[in-house]
């Protein structure tokens, strides 16, 4: 991280040009140079506005503190089912080849569910071989919380779950109440 002093004229590689730019923060008479900007970095920072300016229900996400391409996200069980209540944490790893290439996304939070795997990672086609660049944030969260609701019993990522999920519904939502539950106080 560089600072800026203010009384100073600004060197010239700070001055950006069409494939670049920096964004400043003013800090007690400095400004903080946090991030050059790639296509990537440009894109994340519009999916980013866009969430916070029009953001869908029951979904909240944000960069990690002075890093684009590391995000925390929370969905919240949709309402009116097992899920109800919950609130679920997630990691999403972007690459500079986003949005052409998906995030890693993963939950943090325990979760008991057919397509998602032990590690928290997700089976979801949107992040896979249907992946988009049409795609942002705020679409692959809609998408995850859609997906808590109505798996994808074609692909199961945990072979319990799905089995639970298929055979004994009232199981299953049991166990997913648990998983509710414990969201409230998981760190």
């Amino acid at each position: 991280m560089l600072r800026v002093d203010l009384h100073q004229s600004p060197p010239s590689m700070f001055l950006g040009n069409s494939h670049s730019f920096f964004f400043f923060l003013f800090n007690f008479g400095f400004f903080l140079v946090v991030a050059m900007s790639t296509p990537a970095r440009k894109r994340l920072m519009r999916d980013f506005k866009r969430l916070q300016q029009d953001p869908p229900a029951g979904i909240s996400g944000a960069p990690q503190d002075n890093n684009i391409m590391l995000w925390n996200a929370v969905i919240f069980g949709p309402d009116d089912t097992p899920w109800d209540g919950g609130t679920f944490k997630l990691t999403l790893q972007f690459t500079e080849d986003y949005p052409n290439k998906p995030p890693t996304v993963r939950f943090v939070s325990r979760m008991f569910h057919p397509n998602i795997y032990a590690d928290g990672s997700i089976c979801l086609d949107i992040l896979q071989n249907q992946w988009s660049p049409i795609y942002d944030v705020a679409a692959i969260l809609t998408s995850i919380q859609s997906l808590l609701c109505d798996p994808n019993s074609s692909s199961p990522a945990n072979s319990e779950a799905a089995r639970t999920f298929s055979t004994n519904k009232r199981e299953y939502n049991r166990r997913v109440r648990e998983i509710v539950e414990q969201s409230w106080t998981a760190d």
